[in-house]
C-alpha cells in the first residue's frame, strides 16, 4: 500500500471517530464560505486496478487542485462553454433526483463524444440496482465545458500536462490512479444546472482513475462529486461506489489485513448503517443496525449476517455481507445497502407531482391530476395510489391518476379535502422510518 494512503487512512480513523462524537451534540452549521485556494478536501482514493478492493482509503488533496488558470479559448469555442442539455427528463428538479455530468478534457470537437461518454456511463449506473428500479427518479443533465487540450493530465504518465477546464489530472498526492479536479472550476459549471444533487466528472481518457469527493457542498447542495475516466470498462463501477457513500451514507466495506493500526477496530459505535461492533447475536438482541435482514439472501452472494472486517479494520467491526460493491467493485449492493440507497433516493425525489394546481379550489368541471413515476422493477411492482376525500378512502378510484371532482358525488357546498398519496411498498425496505419516507401526497380543496 502506498505510504500516502496509509497517512490517509490514519487521518480517516480520526475524522470517523470525531464526527461519530458529534451526533450527540446535534447538528453543525455549515459554513457557507468559499474554502481558501490552500483549502485541503478529503477524498476516496479507488481500489489499484487489477485487485479486488473497491477503494484504498482516503486522502486529502488541495481543493482548487494545482490551480491554474481558465484554458485559452477562442470565441467559438467560449460559445459553446456552458451549454446545458437534460439529457434524461423524467419530470420537475422539484421532484427529481438531479444528476449532472460535466467533461474535462474535450474539445469543442469532442462534445459530442462527451455526451456519448456521458449516456453509456449513466446506462453503467442504471443496471445497478436499486438504480434499476428506480431509474424514472431521475433527471440528468450535461454541461459541456470546452477545452483547450484533449484528454487529462498525467496520461500516459506524469509529465503530460494538458490545458482543460476542470484541471483534472491523475498522479493526484503522488497515486497515480487517484484523478483530482480543481473543485471550484468544477462548481461553476454546475451552478449552470438547474438542479444538482449529484455531481460526475467524465475525464477525457482510458486511463483507470477516479475520486470520491464525498463531502456534500454547503452552496450547491449536491451531495458528493465522483470522477471518472470516460473510456475505462471500470469507471462506472467507480462511480456506483462513490454514491454507496454519497447517496447511501454507506461506509467502506474493506479492510487491511498487516497494516499496523488496523488490526483491530476500538472505537465508538459507528453511525454508518451498514457498519457495527456488533455481533449478529447482538444485532438480534438490541433490534439494531441490519437485524431485520439477517438470515437473507443477499443479491452479492450468501446470507445477511455479521462479517468481520470493514472501515480499514482487520478486526472490531463487523459488515452485512462478504463482498458487496462498498468493498469489491462488480458487485451489487447487498440487501442493506440497497436500502440505504432508496433511502437517499426518497431524500431528493417525490413519488408523485400535482399536475393540476393546488393552490386553488376545484369545481366540478375540474379534474384533479398527478403525475406518477414508473418503476422498472423486474417483477412489474409499481407504486400504489390511493384517494381520499376528507380522509376516507375512495377505493373505486385506487391506481388512477386522474380524478373528476364530479365523481366524487358531492352533496354539499361545504369546501372538502381530496388528497391522493403514492406509496412505494418495496420489499427492499424494512426499517420503518425509512418506509414512512416513500410516500408522497397531495391535497385539493373542491366544491360543489
Amino acid at each position: 500500500m502506498e505510504p500516502t494512503i496509509r497517512r490517509a487512512l490514519s487521518g480517516a480513523v480520526a475524522a470517523a471517530c470525531a464526527a461519530a462524537a458529534l451526533l450527540t451534540a446535534g447538528p453543525v452549521a455549515a459554513d457557507p464560505a468559499p474554502a481558501p485556494p490552500s483549502a485541503r478536501v478529503k477524498v476516496e482514493i479507488p481500489g489499484p486496478e487489477h485487485g479486488d478492493d473497491a477503494g484504498s482509503g482516503y486522502t486529502r488533496v488541495p481543493a482548487a487542485g494545482r490551480a491554474k488558470a481558465a484554458p485559452r479559448l477562442s470565441e467559438a469555442e467560449r460559445v459553446a462553454d456552458g451549454d446545458v442539455t437534460k439529457m434524461i427528463d423524467n419530470g420537475s428538479t422539484a421532484d427529481r433526483l438531479d444528476v449532472v455530468v460535466i467533461g474535462d478534457g474535450y474539445t469543442a470537437a469532442e462534445l459530442d463524444r462527451f455526451h456519448a461518454d456521458a449516456r453509456q456511463k449513466w446506462a453503467e449506473v442504471a443496471a445497478v440496482e436499486p438504480y434499476t428500479t428506480y431509474q424514472n427518479l431521475f433527471n440528468v443533465w450535461t454541461v459541456d465545458a470546452v477545452s483547450h487540450d484533449s484528454g487529462v493530465s498525467g496520461d500516459p504518465d506524469p509529465a503530460a500536462v494538458r490545458d482543460t477546464a476542470l484541471g483534472s489530472y491523475f498522479w493526484c498526492e503522488d497515486i497515480e490512479r487517484l484523478l483530482c479536479i480543481d473543485q471550484p472550476k468544477v462548481d461553476a459549471y454546475v451552478a449552470k444546472a438547474p438542479a444538482a444533487d449529484l455531481v460526475i466528472v467524465l475525464a477525457n481518457s482510458a486511463k483507470y482513475g477516479g475520486a470520491g469527493y464525498n463531502e456534500p457542498s454547503a452552496t450547491l447542495g449536491y451531495e458528493g462529486i465522483s470522477t471518472a475516466s470516460a473510456g475505462n470498462a471500470k469507471s462506472g463501477q467507480v462511480v456506483i461506489h462513490e454514491t454507496g457513500h454519497s447517496l447511501g451514507k454507506l461506509a467502506d466495506e474493506y479492510f487491511y489485513p498487516g497494516l499496523p493500526d488496523y488490526e483491530k477496530y476500538t472505537g465508538p459505535e459507528p453511525a454508518d448503517s451498514n457498519s457495527t461492533t456488533l455481533t449478529a447475536d447482538r444485532m438480534t438482541r438490541e433490534r439494531a443496525k441490519w437485524y431485520r435482514w439477517l438470515g437473507e439472501e443477499s443479491p452479492d452472494g450468501g446470507t445477511v449476517g455479521a462479517y468481520e472486517g470493514g472501515g480499514y479494520y482487520v478486526t472490531g467491526l463487523y459488515r452485512p455481507t462478504d463482498n458487496s460493491i462498498m468493498r469489491v467493485l462488480g458487485k451489487p449492493f447487498n440487501l442493506p445497502g440497497t436500502e440505504a440507497m432508496i433511502a437517499g433516493f426518497a431524500r431528493h425525489a417525490k413519488l408523485a407531482t400535482p399536475l393540476t394546481p393546488t393552490d386553488r379550489t376545484l369545481r366540478p368541471w375540474h379534474t384533479a391530476q398527478v403525475s406518477v413515476p414508473r418503476l422498472a422493477a423486474a417483477d412489474g411492482r409499481q407504486l400504489v395510489v390511493r384517494w381520499f376525500l376528507d380522509g376516507r378512502e375512495l377505493k373505486r378510484f385506487e391506481g388512477r391518476t386522474e380524478v373528476r371532482v364530479a365523481e366524487l358525488w358531492l352533496l354539499d357546498l361545504r369546501t372538502h379535502k381530496l388528497t391522493v398519496t403514492a406509496e412505494d411498498r418495496t420489499p427492499s425496505v424494512r426499517d420503518p422510518k425509512i418506509a414512512r419516507s416513500l410516500r408522497s401526497t397531495i391535497d385539493w380543496s373542491v366544491r360543489l
